[in-house]
């Protein structure tokens, strides 16, 4: 009889071989960064409401939201790649030429969820037309975007990726082959695109939540974190998978967990008329 047994990849090693107070101070430095984005989401947050789509805001405007949101989203889980890279840095340059190459680094990287940032923004807005249309619509439109996610979890793009991130070792000792021309630049972007491709299924469930839903970014960081960096993560990605699953088929029927969907109704005040 054949037996298949079913392994999760080998947990990631963040220290590396980074000293242990190198590494500390590396770590709180990234999560200070993160709390500082975080800072600013939740303060935009505030000033803005749950409207489908973009909220109303330009592409260049919504691009450095979403920056911002992915530094709070994705640097705790990405920093034992940049921690180890950063190090490799050090080795070679120091001073002013150390610090731009650390954020050509950091570019790339954002540089790729710039890229999927645009084309969020035109998921977004197309969400918004369809819901203002057809509101009955953003039902089903946001069981697609929980099944897609859930499926997503199952794949083999996925797996494919997620190993990347658990393990990059064996990547950062290809990157040191890569031409000087930009190198920390592609480097950057190269793990991004990775990065997007570990991710990308859990971030559209925004859709149906709420791109300023501040507890379902909470959450997908955790999620995105754990995956990454937990010992049984890739377990975690299947009981994700199957809890999109579940809210895909519960969607049409609960408006409750579409948010991010639903058509602010207009205030009292905007629909009264001032005697003359």
């Amino acid at each position: 009889m054949l037996h298949v047994r079913i392994a999760a990849p080998a947990p990631t090693q963040p220290g590396f071989l980074l000293p242990r107070r190198d590494l500390a101070m590396a770590w709180i430095l990234m999560a200070l960064l993160a709390a500082l984005a975080w800072v600013l989401t939740v303060a935009q947050s505030r000033d803005m409401g749950m409207e489908p789509g973009t909220m109303g805001l330009a592409l260049p405007l919504f691009l450095l939201l979403w920056v911002t949101m992915m530094v709070a989203m994705m640097f705790p889980s990405v920093a034992p790649v940049a921690i180890t890279w950063a190090r490799a840095i050090g080795r070679q340059s120091a001073g002013a030429v150390r610090a731009a190459r650390i954020a050509e680094f950091a570019g790339g990287y954002l540089l790729a969820w710039t890229v999927f940032g645009l084309l969020a923004y035109g998921v977004l807005a197309a969400a918004a037309r369809l819901v203002d249309d057809a509101p009955e619509a953003g039902r089903w439109l946001g069981a697609a975007a929980f099944l897609l996610a859930g499926l997503y979890q199952f794949g083999p793009l996925k797996r494919v990726c997620l190993l990347h991130c658990r393990n990059p070792m064996s990547h950062l000792m290809r990157y040191a082959q890569f031409r000087p021309w930009a190198r920390d630049l592609r480097v950057g972007a190269h793990h991004g695109l990775y990065c997007v491709g570990c991710c990308w299924g859990l971030m559209i469930v925004l859709v149906p939540l709420g791109v300023m839903n501040v507890a379902a970014m909470a959450g997908l960081a955790a999620v995105i974190f754990l995956e990454k960096l937990w010992r049984r993560g890739p377990w975690l990605t299947w009981a994700v998978g199957l809890a999109f699953l579940a809210l895909g088929a519960l969607a049409p029927f609960h408006d409750w967990l579409l948010p991010g969907l639903q058509m602010s109704e207009p205030s009292m005040d905007s629909t009264m008329v001032r005697p003359h």
